[in-house]
């Protein structure tokens, strides 16, 4: 007979951002939660928070989730001063309670990046990082059926890579740990992923230079070579990706004026 063991309940309180809407004025909030299971997690946490909180007709606390199982990327809080949380390599919403001890004070607020606007208290507008993937994170080549797997040999190494670039859930933890907002995590994982394969050659040139160039139309700031991106990222991708960027698009600049010289050259023959 094995013995029961008893979970013993914690309480802790919240500071938690309000924000009513983008160019509002926020500001910080305390909660008392009391009586919470530490295996909950922390967006859990916040259901019950928020539950009590519509129960006493006041106004509950926006935040973003999906999935809550690590994939989706739309849990991205800063928890006590870190995109995520205390721990390496998960998202928001697998930061468990049992992380925090009885009492504790936790402080949860909104991405903080210029490009990455306040909607309401803790959720923000992230869609600077879809125009950027929609400029060049794609293919042309024909994709509708499945091919024999030896037609189109891919080596491992490369095929490894890409792997670990297309792990990107494209929460924006990067920009938010970045003292310059700098996307460049993001962008040379959806670059490096589609580089690295022999489907997305043809694009190869044209896709980071897009990129790039939407991201800095997106007023996301420059890479210092820092390294906090790398260190937040839920899914522990590497910041060699960026120097392996930097390389192409290097490679795709010099391409690229030398064609537009050629067809200069070429026009004013004509």
């Amino acid at each position: 007979m094995v013995a029961e063991t008893s979970v013993k309940n914690i309480s802790v309180t919240l500071r938690v951002w309000r924000q009513a809407g983008p160019g509002e004025t926020g500001r910080f909030v305390e909660y008392q939660a009391s009586d919470l299971n530490p295996n909950m997690s922390l967006l859990e946490m916040l259901d019950v928070v928020n539950d009590d909180l519509e129960r006493r007709g006041e106004e509950p606390i926006a935040f973003a989730h999906d999935c809550r199982e690590g994939i989706c990327g739309t849990c991205s809080l800063v928890i006590d001063g870190k995109p995520h949380g205390p721990h390496r390599g998960v998202a928001s919403c697998q930061t468990y309670m049992r992380s925090f001890s009885d009492g504790a004070v936790i402080t949860l607020e909104p991405f903080r990046a210029k490009p990455f606007p306040v909607i309401k208290d803790l959720i923000t507008d992230r869609s600077a990082f879809d125009r950027i993937q929609q400029s060049g994170g794609f293919i042309t080549a024909r994709a509708g059926s499945a091919c024999d797997a030896n037609a189109l040999p891919v080596p491992k190494g490369a095929a490894d890579l890409a792997m670990d670039a297309a792990q990107c859930i494209g929460c924006g933890a990067c920009v938010a740990a970045c003292k310059n907002a700098s996307a460049m995590l993001f962008v040379s994982a959806k670059v490096s992923h589609l580089g690295l394969l022999p489907q997305g050659q043809a694009e190869r040139d044209r896709r980071v230079l897009a990129m790039v160039k939407t991201m800095d139309e997106a007023g996301f700031g420059n890479c210092s070579n820092q390294y906090e991106c790398s260190a937040a990222c839920p899914k522990l991708i590497s910041h060699d990706f960026i120097s392996r960027m930097n390389g192409d698009y290097l490679a795709a600049s010099v391409r690229s004026a030398f064609k537009a010289e050629s067809q200069a050259a070429g026009g004013g023959a004509g």
